[in-house]
């Protein structure tokens, strides 16, 4: 192995805590429209696909882990953040601001059921070239 060798080629999936799985099973498949691939109600875990990253709701207390809400954010691509956010709200997410426009994308942020941190995404610019 030398030093230009990458070790991780990318991320398989995210674990998103709740309290509540069919509450976040409803909201992450009905309400934001997500494939469910997996659910295992008694293993407490679903399972959803984004296109490129799997979400895994788990209901971390079920499984002998603390529920803690995911602050950073999880940043789910949509090639129209205003038409997008528009049919979310229709169908009840409140969003926290107004979407912003970075001069590169376009971002509007919401929570989830149980306040993990999601935002709708779209770079319109392309990436900085690599330093």
């Amino acid at each position: 192995m030398t030093d230009a060798t990458q070790l991780i080629t990318g991320v398989d999936f995210v674990a998103v805590s709740t309290h509540d799985l069919p509450k976040a099973v409803e909201f992450y498949g009905t309400t934001l429209g997500l494939e469910r691939s997996v659910y295992l109600e008694e293993r407490n875990y679903a399972e959803f696909e984004t296109g490129n990253m799997t979400l895994s709701v788990i209901d971390a207390e079920k499984m002998g882990m603390e529920h803690h809400p995911m602050r950073s954010g999880i940043a789910l691509h949509v090639d129209d953040v205003q038409a997008t956010r528009a049919t979310l709200e229709e169908r009840g997410v409140k969003f926290d601001n107004d979407t912003y426009d970075t001069g590169v994308c376009h971002m509007a942020v919401f929570n989830d059921p149980d306040g993990n941190t999601l935002m709708l995404h779209h770079r319109y610019a392309p990436r900085p070239p690599r330093s």
